[in-house]
């Protein structure tokens, strides 16, 4: 969380109240004591008008620190039952007080945004298992009812439909993975050209399966063309394989998503500054993403404008994200003059071991 601002010096904190109706306690007593040896008043009487002040000065101070420590108590027990909108309004106090509010505010906000990517978790994970279950349990059926007989073509089009359940419950194992925290990086050098080939040709046959499987509205994406850029040709990389191909296979699958019918995608590898290192570029011909969306592109369940509907479930940026995390690399969405050009750059061999 980021500090507040003028959060050190304090100048009407707790122990400054505290310390304030001391003095001012004291101060009346001491005056109350100088007027009854000037006005010859009996002690007592004193000592009862003391009394009363000071209780009077302390219940005015307590209210001010109890009040707002009464309305924490009900908010943290609102949230703790699952209500994530109360929010605590005295975030404006200077004092550590106000410090606690803002801190419950913020926790607040991030159970709310935790709760609601649960349910968006839940609903896109919904969405996503009923096409292809309905689809195969279809498929099924007419086989059992002897509607359609269990032909190699039958048996293709079943075999599309649990390959789409196979890649999801993937995606759901690397979050779990992500979450977890787990991983281990199993790291070795690799050619970069005949990789990144077997990596496209495999997001090509997947897209043609995705627009065979899904009739004419996205028959286009067969059409996408996928180009490979690497220089020099021998280029070699040091990497988790595994992982990196994670990192591809998403982004080349957005790109062709967000293509324009027959258009190209380019995956471009070159040389870094490190032993082993590597720039990747992955760059389409679609709408692009939005500047105002780039910052959380790579968020989980981001399903913004750039994606058009297009009911993925909004972890498979998320995920590459990860997996480059992992290797120390980075990822963006660098500047492209047409369409998308999402930048992977990894450090390559430790410095340790080089």
């Amino acid at each position: 969380m980021t500090p507040r601002p003028g959060a050190g010096l304090r100048p009407f904190s707790i122990k400054t109240k505290l310390g304030t109706l001391v003095v001012v306690s004291v101060f009346i007593t001491t005056g109350l004591l100088m007027v009854a040896l000037r006005t010859e008043t009996e002690l007592r009487f004193i000592t009862v008008f003391s009394v009363i002040a000071s209780m009077l000065i302390t219940q005015f101070v307590a209210h001010g620190l109890t009040a707002p420590l009464d309305e924490m108590n009900t908010v943290a027990r609102a949230i703790s039952h699952g209500d994530y909108t109360r929010r605590v309004s005295g975030a404006g106090r200077r004092d550590e007080l106000g410090d606690l509010a803002v801190t419950i505010n913020s926790m607040a906000d991030d159970l709310e945004a935790v709760d609601r990517h649960r349910k968006e978790l839940v609903a896109n994970v919904s969405h996503e298992l009923r096409t292809p279950i309905a689809a195969l349990r279809a498929v099924l059926e007419n086989v059992v009812d002897g509607v359609s007989a269990a032909d190699p073509e039958t048996m293709r089009t079943a075999l599309k439909q649990t390959e789409r359940l196979g890649g999801l419950v993937e995606t759901l194992l690397d979050l779990s993975r992500l979450d977890n925290g787990v991983v281990p990086l199993r790291a070795r050098r690799f050619e970069v050209w005949p990789y990144l080939s077997g990596v496209l040709k495999e997001a090509g046959l997947a897209a043609g399966r995705r627009g065979l499987a899904s009739g004419s509205g996205n028959h286009a994406r067969a059409d996408v063309h996928l180009h490979l850029d690497v220089f020099p040709p021998e280029l070699t990389a040091h990497a988790d394989a595994e992982r990196l191909h994670q990192v591809v296979a998403n982004l080349v699958d957005n790109a062709i998503k967000h293509s324009p019918p027959h258009g190209r995608v380019t995956v471009r590898a070159r040389r870094g500054e490190r032993p082993g290192s590597l720039t990747l570029e992955v760059l389409d011909e679609g709408p692009g993403i939005p500047e105002s969306e780039r910052y959380r592109v790579f968020e989980r369940f981001n399903r913004g404008s750039a994606t058009g509907g297009d009911g993925g479930t909004g972890l498979g940026l998320a995920i590459a994200r990860w997996a480059v995390g992992l290797h120390g690399g980075d990822i963006g969405v660098a500047e492209s003059s047409r369409g998308c050009r999402i930048r992977v750059t990894l450090p390559g061999v430790p410095k340790a071991a080089g």
